[in-house]
């Protein structure tokens, strides 16, 4: 472990004792003291879970075309795809859907597929094509499916862009993956569609078959799944560096990320600080956080143990007036916007999603 950081979380704390508002019991040097659960840090705990999905009520049943897509059309009499030449006869059977749609067809022209079934289009080619043959035979399949992109990104043992090839759901879309590595962090993992974090706890899926989260997947979408080599908490408020602080081997405690954020020195030294209000936003999973007020005194007195963070974690350090949650929600929501791909997807879905 760095000795410099290790020298900083000392004198950090050393400066919390001393510094700014914050109170300090001296103790006579060979002080024992017995700390148990009812000496608790924690002041407040409220527990805040997100709806779980609202079930579509129209599920997709069938691949639907679109563009991109590569069809493979036969019509004896009018299309030979059974020639003796048969470089040529593998290009006449690719028909690319374009974006705007539609297949050009020879003598049909022009046919709009898009959103449409394999049986659907074989009913409308059959259609049209009764002009030139009065009793055809068409045969329509997919030989490329490229119109419904899924993103697997990070820890999937075949991450990238995958396509999907019929209606797919959460746990299908992972397993076009291959599975999950090692690493896998499934608490952080998230849902991504059309720019926002959609309330799916995929860790709860696996875990627990919590079946409501296995929803289904659309074109486009993105499925995110970190590692667990990285791990930050955010500090906010009157500290002299706000922002992210990493945590080492996983593990940090409420002192040294202050420490480390400098509250109650430099700039801010002379600025009052509630330190027996700290507020802390925790993330248990995307459908499920904590919000929680620390006495941070008491830890510095040696009435508590340093309370142990965890990933994810948003500290915010109040002035002298601390208010109610939505007061301080409403404190953080700037830096919070300025960093929010970074956050867990509780806090994103919970307070960034409509602002």
């Amino acid at each position: 472990m760095n000795k410099s950081f290790l020298m900083g979380v000392a004198g950090g704390v050393f400066v919390l004792s001393l510094s700014g508002c914050v109170r300090y019991e001296e103790l006579p040097p060979g002080t024992v003291r017995d700390i148990n659960d009812s000496s608790s840090a924690i002041l407040e705990l409220q527990e805040v879970k997100v709806p779980p999905p609202i079930p579509e009520e129209e599920l997709i049943t069938e691949y639907r075309v679109g563009p991109g897509d590569v069809l493979t059309i036969n019509v004896p009499g009018l299309i030979d795809t059974h020639g003796n030449n048969s470089e040529k006869t593998q290009n006449y059977q690719g028909f690319r859907v374009s974006s705007s749609g539609r297949i050009l067809l020879p003598l049909v022209g022009a046919v709009d597929v898009n959103g449409l079934t394999i049986e659907e289009i074989q009913s409308l080619l059959t259609k049209k094509i009764k002009t030139y043959i009065k009793k055809p035979m068409v045969t329509v399949e997919i030989r490329e499916f490229k119109s419904q992109p899924l993103y697997l990104l990070g820890k999937f043992n075949k991450p990238g862009l995958h396509y999907m090839d019929r209606p797919t759901n959460v746990m299908h879309g992972i397993s076009m993956g291959s599975g999950l590595h090692e690493t896998a962090n499934l608490r952080s993992a998230r849902l991504l569609r059309s720019e926002q974090v959609q309330p799916v706890d995929i860790y709860n899926l696996l875990y627990n078959n919590d079946l409501r989260q296995n929803v289904q997947l659309r074109s486009g979408d993105t499925i995110f799944v970190p590692g667990n080599e990285e791990q930050q908490v955010f500090v906010f408020g009157q500290v002299d560096n706000p922002g992210p602080v990493q945590m080492l081997n996983g593990r940090l405690n409420l002192l040294q990320a202050l420490s480390t954020a400098s509250v109650g020195s430099g700039a801010n030294r002379s600025f009052p600080y509630d330190q027996e209000r700290v507020r802390i936003i925790r993330s248990l999973s995307p459908t499920h956080g904590q919000l929680m007020v620390v006495d941070m005194g008491k830890m510095i007195d040696g009435h508590a143990m340093p309370m142990s963070l965890m990933n994810g974690d948003i500290i915010y350090v109040p002035t002298t007036a601390a208010g109610t949650w939505n007061e301080t929600i409403s404190q953080i929501l700037p830096s919070l916007q300025l960093i929010s791909g970074i956050l867990q997807p509780f806090v994103q879905i919970e307070y960034l999603q409509d602002n």
